[in-house]
């Protein structure tokens, strides 16, 4: 990882983030369509932005399926 604990962040599923950012604190985000819409596959940091209190990560899954219900 570089000196910015945020560069590398793109992409990868939430759970290895999450892992690599350990002992920091981390505000989480879930981007999600409106509506009945359930995610599918693996949940991604889409953006990481650092700030003075936290990282911050939006996250979204790899698609999304509309639910029946």
């Amino acid at each position: 990882m570089s000196a910015d604990p945020t560069a590398d962040l793109t992409l990868v599923p939430e759970v290895d983030a999450r892992a690599a950012l350990r002992g920091r604190c981390v505000r989480f985000v879930l981007l999600a369509p409106v509506g009945g819409w359930l995610g599918v596959g693996t949940l991604r940091v889409l953006h990481a932005t650092e700030s003075a209190d936290a990282i911050e990560l939006i996250c979204g899954y790899e698609s999304y399926a509309r639910s029946v219900a």
